[in-house]
C-alpha cells in the first residue's frame, strides 16, 4: 500500500488526498464538498494560495489565506533549443532545488528531483559535487510536476525521478509523493519512474509495495572495481548482491528493471565491458540505457564518440540483451544533473 501524508503533516496541503482535504475542510466546520473543492483547485487548475479559490466562501477563505498550499518558486529558468527546460525553484526556506521539462511530440516528461543535493558522491555526477542538505517532502516533489505543467501549458505524462538526490534514501516522501501523482494528478504509474544507485534492502522495499512504476538502476559499470571507482557506495552494496537484489524485485512485482549506464569515454564503453554486462543480465528481465556522459568542469572524464557508442550497443545485442541509446537532451544549457544549479551557486558567491 501506498504510503499518504498523515493528518497532522498538513499543510502545506499538496500531496493530500481527497479525503484528506475533506477530513480537513471539515475541522473547520465546513461541508464535504468544501475539500473536494480544494482538491481539485489545487491539483486541476494549479492555484498557489488558497485565497484563490473563489468558490469558497469569503469569510472561510480569509480564515485559512495564510495556510500554505506548498508551491515554490521559480528562481531560474533555462530553455535550450531543442525545447528542454531547466528549472531551479526556490523552497519555502531559501533552498534551491532543479528541475526538468522534456517535450517530445507524444508527451511532456517531467525530471524531479528528490533531495536538495546528494550524498552519494558518484565521481561523475554534478550534483554529487555539491552539499547534500536535506530530503525533498512530498509536496516539495508533487509541486515539480505542477510548476513545468503551469509553465508548458501542456499536461504531464511522465514523471522520472532522476533529478538531484537518491530517491531510495527518501523513500517514505517518494512514496507519498508516486501516491499523489498517480490519483491527485491523475499520471498513470506505468508512466512514473524511479531511478536508484542502489541503497542495501531499499529495493526490496519498495518491491513489496507491487507499483506498476519502473525501477531504474543505476549501474554504470560491468565489474566491481570500475562500478566502486564511479559509485562510492558500492564498497558497501558489491554488483552481484545489487543484482540478486534486482531480480528478487522482478519476482516480486513481475516488472522489468531498466538499466542506466552513463557511458564514459575509455572507461567503461569497450567491448569488453559490454560483454561482461551481458554475462550479468543474460536472462533477466530487463532493458539497458545507454546514455553518453553529459562532461562536467569538476572532472575530466569525456564523452564517448557515436561510433563507439553504437559499437558497444551492438555488443550487447549481439548477446541478445534488450537496449537502446537514449539521446541527450539540452545539451546547449547544463544538461547534466545538477549542473544548472551548481552554475547559479558559484555565480550568486561571486557576485
Amino acid at each position: 500500500m501506498l504510503d499518504q501524508l498523515s493528518v497532522e503533516s498538513i499543510p502545506p496541503l499538496l500531496g493530500a488526498s481527497k479525503a484528506q482535504l475533506t477530513d480537513w475542510a471539515q475541522t473547520y466546520q465546513q461541508p464535504a464538498y468544501r475539500g473536494q473543492q480544494v482538491h481539485q483547485w489545487i491539483y486541476q487548475k494549479g492555484v498557489h494560495s488558497l485565497s484563490e479559490i473563489t468558490v469558497l466562501p469569503k469569510q472561510w477563505r480569509t480564515e485559512i489565506a495564510d495556510i500554505p498550499v506548498g508551491r515554490s518558486q521559480i528562481h531560474h529558468r533555462s530553455a535550450a533549443q531543442d525545447g528542454t527546460v531547466k528549472y531551479l525553484l526556490k523552497l519555502a526556506d531559501g533552498q534551491i532545488i532543479e528541475t526538468v521539462g522534456i517535450p517530445t511530440q507524444k508527451r511532456l516528461t517531467v525530471c524531479v528531483s528528490s533531495q536538495v543535493g546528494c550524498p552519494m558522491g558518484c565521481d561523475f555526477c554534478a550534483t554529487g559535487k555539491g552539499q547534500y542538505q536535506r530530503n525533498l517532502a512530498c509536496h516539495e516533489i508533487v509541486d515539480q510536476v505542477l510548476t513545468v505543467q503551469e509553465d508548458f501549458q501542456q499536461r504531464v505524462g511522465n514523471v522520472v525521478f532522476m533529478g538531484m538526490g537518491e530517491p531510495l534514501l527518501n523513500l517514505d516522501q517518494v512514496l507519498a509523493a508516486v501516491r499523489s501523482l498517480n490519483q491527485d494528478v491523475g499520471i498513470g504509474q506505468r508512466s512514473l519512474t524511479v531511478s536508484t544507485v542502489g541503497i542495501p534492502k531499499q529495493i526490496l522495499k519498495l518491491g513489496q509495495q507491487q507499483l506498476q512504476i519502473t525501477l531504474a538502476v543505476s549501474l554504470h559499470a560491468s565489474n566491481q572495481r570500475v562500478r566502486t571507482q564511479l559509485v562510492p557506495s558500492a564498497k558497501h552494496y558489491p554488483l552481484e548482491k545489487l543484482l540478486k537484489d534486482c531480480r528478487t524485485y522482478v519476482t516480486q512485482t513481475g516488472r522489468r528493471v531498466t538499466f542506466e549506464y552513463i557511458v564514459l569515454a575509455g572507461v567503461n564503453d569497450q567491448t569488453e565491458h559490454a560483454l561482461e554486462l551481458a554475462d550479468h543480465l543474460r536472462g533477466f528481465q530487463s532493458h539497458v540505457n545507454l546514455i553518453p556522459y553529459n562532461p562536467i568542469s569538476e572532472v575530466d572524464y569525456q564523452r564517448p564518440t557515436q561510433q563507439q557508442l553504437q559499437q558497444f550497443l551492438n555488443s550487447l545485442q549481439s548477446q541478445h540483451i534488450t537496449a537502446s541509446i537514449r539521446r541527450s537532451r539540452g545539451l546547449d544549457k547544463d544538461a547534466a544533473c545538477g549542473q544548472l544549479r551548481a552554475a547559479q551557486m558559484i555565480d550568486q558567491a561571486s557576485s
